[in-house]
């Protein structure tokens, strides 16, 4: 015989399902999609209006509202937004006038660079790390160093700004996919943040620190001021950065409000494949703290960022049906 009282469960007191509180209901359920005849705006209303399926139709409204009330979008980002073939995607919302700034680590900056310049980039690390030849690409460091040694002595721009207009002048046989280049061309701020020793570039004889710390601090600043206008509304996205741009945000954030902006009341995202301290706490939570509005989502960059412009692409094309007479 047991030593120990059991429960009497015959003395609970139940309740109804029909008075309970209950979260979902089959009228939040996804609906079957038939490309044959529906719209693209039909696929995504068809999506459930459950978790983060839920939240990302959330997401783009708020990056529509945005760009309507001229509220400014944000995109950080790191390297794998164009190791994965991102970049067409990030500079059409950029062409429609949906971004108004982009902010990377410097590693996005060399993937822009290689790609534009020739054509190919993100080097077999495994291979190349065994006789010291990783990261020894002599025409990335000589272009991207030599680059910002001259933007340091010959002018006051920062680093995203010099390497677009590099590429520029360089005329770069692919230029129409950088990111870089695209938003030097359409007036649309692009920074560069450096932590240096950790790119490619930094390890070679070309690298000038003095050059690379003064360009990346310039856009730090140049970054803190945009961040200025993230009052009432507006749309931050860190796509892919685990360390440096959420930290990079939470610094500029501060400088912000410190001048005297009252930046609050906007809204954050976050996209990863994992979930991560930084991006959690630095964009998704403190930021948007008492006011405004935090997103993570988790997934592969190539499948949920062109779902998300897409369904962005989607509301302004419904704004601009909705305005005509």
């Amino acid at each position: 015989m047991s030593k120990y009282t059991q429960a009497d469960l015959s003395k609970i007191k139940t309740t109804s399902i029909k008075t309970r509180k209950s979260k979902v209901s089959p009228k939040q359920f996804a609906k079957p999609f038939n490309p044959a005849t529906q719209s693209f705006a039909e696929f995504t209303r068809s999506l459930p209006d459950i978790l983060a399926a839920a939240q990302l139709k959330g997401l783009a409204a708020e990056i529509a509202r945005a760009q309507k009330s001229k509220k400014p979008v944000i995109v950080m980002m790191g390297a794998h937004v164009v190791k994965v073939g991102l970049s067409p995607v990030i500079i059409d919302l950029a062409r429609r006038k949906v971004i108004t700034a982009i902010a990377m680590n410097s590693a996005a900056a060399i993937h822009d660079v290689e790609t534009a310049l020739w054509g190919q980039t993100s080097e077999d690390v495994a291979e190349n790390i065994l006789d010291g030849r990783f990261g020894m690409s002599r025409e990335t460091g000589e272009f991207i160093n030599n680059s910002l040694s001259v933007g340091y002595y010959m002018s006051d721009m920062g680093y995203g700004e010099t390497l677009g207009r590099a590429l520029t002048e360089a005329r770069a046989k692919n230029k129409s996919v950088s990111i870089l280049a695209t938003c030097y061309e359409l007036g649309i701020p692009v920074t560069v943040h450096a932590a240096i020793g950790t790119d490619i570039v930094h390890q070679q004889p070309t690298m000038d620190g003095a050059a690379t710390g003064e360009l990346s601090f310039r856009d730090f600043k140049i970054f803190s001021n945009i961040l200025k206008d993230l009052v009432n509304g507006g749309v931050v996205l860190n796509i892919g950065s685990a360390v440096i741009m959420p930290e990079i945000f939470l610094k500029a954030l501060t400088v912000a409000r410190n001048l005297g902006s009252k930046a609050r009341g906007f809204t954050t995202a976050n996209f990863d494949m994992l979930r991560h301290y930084r991006p959690m706490m630095n964009v998704v939570l403190r930021p948007t703290q008492k006011f405004g509005k935090g997103y993570d989502f988790s997934g592969h960059h190539e499948i949920m960022i062109p779902l998300l412009a897409a369904m962005v692409n989607q509301h302004l094309r419904a704004n601009v049906r909705t305005r005509r007479p």
